[in-house]
């Protein structure tokens, strides 16, 4: 039977629960891979007391297929390509920079979109938990992972409420630590792990980083 959850928002408060850990580490900061991580961080970051930001990353999907995962791009310039995929599938260098050129395009956007001009917050020697609501072949935490480690983070925690085994068994190898809360050996799909899988709207990622940053305020602020 497979562990269902009602939406991403449950599926993070249960998620935080296994990071209890480490809420105690000094400058702990929750990284939300978005759109669909977004809200699965933002209440493990609630939880945790800690800070929370977005690490805009971009799959590079097939041209036959855009919902299967060539590699993927992240903020910084960051690249990582499923090699296997694009000799099995005979795709054509052009044919990935086209898609590459698009993305980071987009990339671009909702980052400027999402901050609404605030800077990024800065990773260097902090502890980073990046979280996705689901990983399925793992292209887009990959790139995620280089560029936190690029910018010379502490630990690196990936956590997810679902996973491919295949996907989790390249990465964890990568990280200081892998959370997850299903890893299901017939994965499918991450939308068959919530009975809620709406697409997240750009709104929504403002509402929560907004939100985080207010709260985040506060308890620097301490008692009034």
């Amino acid at each position: 039977m497979r562990l269902i959850f009602s939406n991403r928002a449950v599926a993070g408060r249960l998620l935080a629960e296994k990071l209890t850990p480490y809420a105690s580490r000094p400058g702990l900061l929750v990284l939300a891979l978005p759109r669909g991580g977004v809200p699965v961080a933002a209440e493990v970051a609630h939880a945790l007391q800690a800070a929370l930001d977005v690490l805009v990353v971009r799959k590079l999907g097939a041209p036959f297929n855009p919902e299967f995962a060539l590699g993927a791009v992240a903020s910084g310039g960051f690249r990582v390509l499923n090699n296997r995929a694009l000799d099995a599938f005979g795709v054509k260098p052009e044919a990935v920079e086209s898609v590459a050129v698009r993305e980071t395009r987009e990339l671009h956007r909702r980052e400027q979109s999402y901050r609404h001009g605030r800077p990024a917050l800065q990773l260097h020697s902090r502890p980073v938990i990046l979280i996705d609501d689901g990983l399925a072949t793992g292209s887009t935490m990959r790139v995620a992972v280089a560029a936190v480690r690029d910018a010379r983070a502490g630990p690196i925690i990936v956590a997810t409420p679902v996973a491919a085994r295949e996907g989790y068994l390249e990465l964890r190898a990568s990280v200081h630590g892998f959370v997850t809360l299903c890893l299901p050996r017939d994965f499918g799909s991450v939308g068959e792990y919530y009975e809620n899988f709406e697409p997240v709207t750009d709104a929504e990622v403002r509402h929560h980083l907004d939100h985080a940053w207010q709260e985040n305020i506060a308890m620097a602020s301490g008692p009034a």
